[in-house]
């Protein structure tokens, strides 16, 4: 189960990865070094959220999420590689229930393409999920709360976007790299701002869009509309949040092995909203990728 915001981002980080690294326009050896890893090698990519708003009368609010998959390579091919993706060990038999994606097998290509390899797989995991909870096909794609808000997603390609959240080693990061983030008005370029003898930093910031983050607020208001209930288009709610005033900025930095590895990708983004009213909201949201290799030959 992901959280709402988790949710409905999925499909911009699917559209974000595959998009920069086909622009990228990157040589195929030097993809193969950034992405690193023999046929049996496995990572560890842990995900990090932190969310601290700061509200009317200083009234403050604070949430943390943290998240853990593990990549294995299954084979490097002359055009890409097999990869699967799957919940750690320590993963209970409830989280192997409410995510049904898990384990997830794809062929990522060197052009940055992503295939889904296990889909009749993934279809018989959706039916004896939805027979589990006792939940009718006529649920899939609808929203619902239990101790969580979640989707019923019954689509297999889905898997795609759940991956693509966890991705930081397609693009071939490096000084005047053109980064573009879905999230930001304009791309930018980033600037190596440390070295050392294991690792380089390439940084940079951009203003954020604010029709992107009205867009967002906007979608999840539909999915808290349907949770009630209620009646309420993407479109009306669009509408109602086109008054709203939004600034800020967004902070990237990407940690990178001298082999071109990328290790960890750290994004902050500091939001300012103003409602017609007046009210103000200040917002920042800290996210940090990481991947580490644990079991065979990769590029550290």
């Amino acid at each position: 189960m992901r959280l709402i915001k988790q949710n409905l981002r999925r499909v911009v980080l699917l559209s974000a990865m595959t998009s920069g690294a086909i622009a990228s326009g990157t040589a195929v050896a030097s993809l193969r070094a950034a992405l690193g890893g023999r046929a049996g090698t496995i990572y560890e990519i842990t995900k990090d959220v932190e969310t601290v708003s700061e509200g009317a009368e200083g009234s403050t609010g604070s949430s943390t999420d943290r998240d853990t998959i593990v990549e294995r390579v299954l084979a490097v091919r002359s055009d890409g590689r097999e990869l699967e993706f799957d919940l750690p060990k320590d993963a209970t038999e409830q989280d192997r229930e409410s995510n049904w994606q898990f384990p997830i097998r794809v062929f990522k290509s060197y052009s940055g393409t992503v295939r889904l390899l296990n889909r009749s797989e993934l279809e018989g995991r959706i039916d004896r999920w939805l027979k589990k909870g006792g939940i009718p096909r006529a649920a899939c794609g609808h929203w619902v709360f239990t101790w969580n808000a979640f989707k019923i997603d019954c689509d297999p390609e889905s898997a795609l976007e759940t991956v693509a959240a966890y991705d930081l080693g397609s693009n071939d990061i490096r000084d005047g790299y053109v980064y573009d983030d879905p999230e930001a008005s304009a791309p930018i370029v980033l600037r190596k701002t440390t070295t050392s003898t294991n690792a380089v930093t390439f940084s940079g910031s951009m203003p954020i869009d604010p029709a992107s983050v009205r867009r967002e607020q906007a979608e999840s208001d539909v999915v808290v509309a349907e949770i009630s209930n209620k009646s309420l288009t993407l479109e009306d709610a669009i509408r109602a949040r086109s008054d709203e005033k939004v600034t800020g900025t967004i902070s990237i930095s990407f940690e990178v092995a001298p082999s071109g590895f990328v290790r960890q990708r750290t994004k902050i983004a500091k939001l300012k909203l103003v409602e017609p009213n007046g009210t103000v909201e200040h917002r920042t949201t800290t996210e940090i990728l990481k991947r580490q290799i644990v079991s065979g030959e990769g590029s550290q």
